[in-house]
Parts: structure tokens; C-alpha cells; sequence
């Protein structure tokens, strides 16, 4: 298990911000409404973790598929109903997305002892840390109170999430338009050091990357590399249930070796690999070679993240299952 920034740090540094709402979090906000809210979520997600520990990179990422879309509002909880199709049933997120089952098992117990009170959206926010932290990073306090949003639209996800595809340029204003800042999205990149993929999302480097060039593979992909990606997502092949890991230094730990990867060209998606500009090639580098550094500012970036356009107060609702509104 990581080591925990406590909360006061992040604040002393200047690190907690509001993005996008005018919205107070607290840390400890259930202390006073359900107190042990937070120790039931990270015992779901340990369990989960136990058994399966790719699972703590599908709940980081749905943490952020989650704040991307609507804001962090539990919306990429909600199950479609004919005729809606909700967020996580896009292409984009299914089947890439994983762990409901976690939010599910923790929603359950919580709704046993404190019915009502804790949101879908925090469980995730929570089970986010929780994942930062088995996986070897650094712990955080994670500000509390949001609301659950009723509405979750599959059709949003095209709009609001950035692809694998895109570069520097896109994938930094996809970022800005959710009140981040480039250095926050280079930080928060660094959550594809765990996880894995399918085959899809980067088969463009592998195979026809510019035929007006006649350049079959991306030149900027390291050919050792490209090499072992094409033995296991071959031309042919058509398997959507083939993945690879993000990571290949060390798929299974948060840290830093995502960005030694890339100073080696092997940042799998397009969107990895496009850090190495000049424009962002300076923050690389002192990833790379600082991991500690890293990590704070990673946690730091997580909270600040959980933050985007948050529902609290009398907006939203406490659903009483995670997966339909009230």
C-alpha cells in the first residue's frame, strides 16, 4: 500500500481548487453522517483488488470517464433503458470500463447502515484513492458531498472525452475545457502506467498509419516494440476482447515508468506519445527522473479533477441505487 499526503500539504501548496462550481467539498463530510462511509468503500475495493488488481486502473479510470462527462456526478453509473443509451454503454466506454460491481457492493452496505446519505459519485471518488493507493501511490483526503446526476447520455461521450488518437494540441485542450491545465493533464497521463487496452485503440500506429507516405507503421513507435504489439494484435485478427497492458515497465504499479516509456517511445497511444513535444517534453523529463514529485502532484491532480462540476446542496439527488436514478 502507498504512502498518504495528507490534506493540509495539498492545501499549503496551493493545490485545492474548485473547477467549474462554486460548490464547498469537505473532507470528512460524512463523519458526521455515516461514519465509517469511507472505510466500507476502500474494504470493497480491497476485496475486489485482492481478487483481480487490474481492477484498481478500471476504477481510476471511471473516476475519470466519470468527472469528464456531466461533471463527477455518478452519471457512468446509470444502466441504459430503451430508448436511452447512457455513458456506459458508448463505444468508448464499453468494453473498456470495469468495476461497477465495486461501487455496487460498497452502495449496498452503505444503504444498510446509513440509507440515503452517501452519493454514487463519491464512492467513486473514493474508490479512486483507494486504487491510487493499493497500487503503490500516494493516499490523499478526498473532499466530499457531491450529488448524483440523473441523466447519463451515451451520445456526450464523443464530445467530452478525449480519444487515443488525437495529439498534443486536442488531448490539451480536452483538458482545458474541463478547467485543467496541460501540466495537470501530463500529471494525470501518468494513471496509464497501470491498466491495459484493447487493440483498437492503437492499432492506427501498427497498421496503414499514412498511406500517403507509405508509412505503414507510426515512425515514432519504438520498432522493438511495435514488434511485440503486432504479435499480440495481429493485422487479421478479429478479437475486440484482445487487450495488452498500457505499461509494459511495470503494468500492475503506479509510477513514473510511464514516462520513461515514453522518453523511449513506447507510449502506446497516440495521446501518450504526443507528450514528448517540446511543449510538454520538459515536464517528461522531470517525471521520469522524480518520481516522489510525481506522485504528490498526481494526488493532487486527482483531487483537483474530482472537483469538475460537482452537484451539491439541493442539486442532484442521493441515489439509492447507483445504476438508475431515483
Amino acid at each position: 500500500m502507498g504512502l498518504r499526503i495528507e490534506w493540509w500539504l495539498a492545501f499549503g501548496l496551493g493545490l485545492f481548487l474548485i473547477v467549474g462550481s462554486e460548490a464547498q467539498l469537505e473532507v470528512g463530510f460524512y463523519d458526521d453522517k455515516c461514519l465509517l462511509a469511507e472505510a466500507i468503500v476502500r474494504g470493497e475495493v480491497t476485496k475486489a483488488y485482492l481478487r483481480d488488481p487490474g481492477v484498481a486502473a478500471g476504477l481510476i479510470r471511471m473516476h475519470f470517464h466519470d468527472c469528464f462527462v456531466r461533471g463527477c456526478d455518478g452519471s457512468v453509473l446509470i444502466d441504459s433503458v430503451p430508448p436511452n443509451k447512457a455513458e456506459k454503454d458508448s463505444k468508448i466506454n464499453n468494453p473498456s470500463l470495469r468495476g461497477f460491481e465495486v461501487i455496487d457492493n460498497a452502495k449496498f452496505r452503505l444503504e444498510d447502515i446509513c440509507s440515503g446519505v452517501v452519493s454514487c459519485a463519491d464512492i467513486i471518488a473514493f474508490a479512486a484513492r483507494d486504487s491510487v493507493e493499493l497500487t503503490g501511490g500516494l493516499g490523499y483526503d478526498v473532499p466530499a458531498g457531491r450529488r448524483d446526476g440523473p441523466i447519463s447520455l451515451a451520445s456526450e461521450t464523443f464530445s467530452s472525452l478525449p480519444s487515443p488518437r488525437i495529439g498534443l494540441a486536442q488531448v490539451t485542450q480536452a483538458f482545458t475545457n474541463k478547467g485543467l491545465t496541460q501540466e495537470d493533464m501530463v500529471t494525470l497521463s501518468g494513471a496509464h502506467s497501470i491498466g491495459r487496452s484493447h487493440c483498437s485503440s492503437f492499432s492506427n500506429r501498427l497498421y496503414g498509419f499514412n498511406s500517403t507516405l507509405g508509412l505503414d507503421q507510426d515512425p515514432s513507435l519504438d520498432p522493438n516494440y511495435a514488434a511485440h504489439l503486432k504479435r499480440r494484435c495481429p493485422r487479421s485478427s478479429r478479437n475486440r476482447n484482445v487487450v495488452v497492458p498500457m505499461n509494459p515497465s511495470s503494468p500492475n504499479f503506479l509510477d513514473n515508468s510511464y514516462y520513461q516509456d515514453i522518453l523511449a517511445n513506447r507510449g502506446l497511444f497516440t495521446s501518450d506519445q504526443t507528450l514528448s513535444d517540446p511543449e510538454t517534453l520538459d515536464q517528461v523529463i522531470q517525471n521520469a527522473e522524480d518520481g516522489f514529485t510525481w506522485n504528490i502532484n498526481f494526488a493532487a491532480a486527482m483531487v483537483k479533477m474530482g472537483q469538475i462540476d460537482v452537484l451539491t446542496g439541493d442539486d442532484g439527488e442521493i441515489r439509492f441505487n447507483c445504476r438508475r436514478p431515483n
